[in-house]
């Protein structure tokens, strides 16, 4: 299993922060190398204290599960297969805002949450950071 680097992981913070900053919003951004473990984190000024947790939660989330947490939250309805799995793992976040981080040869090397805005400038922030090449 290959892990992101620090300097990848201080690259996608600047990116998504780059972004927050385009959309005019205060974002807290975590980043989780392949095991899930926080690897690089940023409260911007003027960001939630509540949606410290969140961004943290939504990296793990996406890691554990190999997948955006909006598609996880897709699948966690009322009725759907993975319907209450938010409880599981100490708390996931099932909301978008979370991607997975690939590595050059596809694999995953971590995972990116951002929480601070609406669920879609999360995800046009998270986004930001994941684009970054790795």
């Amino acid at each position: 299993m290959s892990d992101i680097t620090q300097a990848q992981a201080d690259a996608v913070l600047s990116a998504a922060r780059d972004s927050a900053r385009e959309t005019g919003t205060a974002m807290n951004i975590a980043v989780v190398d392949a095991g899930g473990n926080l690897k690089a984190f940023t409260r911007m000024d003027g960001a939630w204290l509540g949606s410290i947790d969140i961004s943290i939660k939504k990296a793990r989330t996406a890691r554990y599960f190999d997948m955006a947490t909006g598609s996880i939250g897709e699948l966690s309805q009322p009725g759907g297969p993975l319907f209450n799995i938010e409880v599981s793992n100490g708390g996931l976040i099932t909301f978008p805002g979370g991607l997975p981080l690939h590595g050059e040869d596809g694999s995953i090397i971590g995972a990116i949450g951002v929480s601070g805005s609406t669920v879609e400038n999360d995800h046009t922030v998270a986004s930001a950071g994941a684009a970054i090449q790795h």
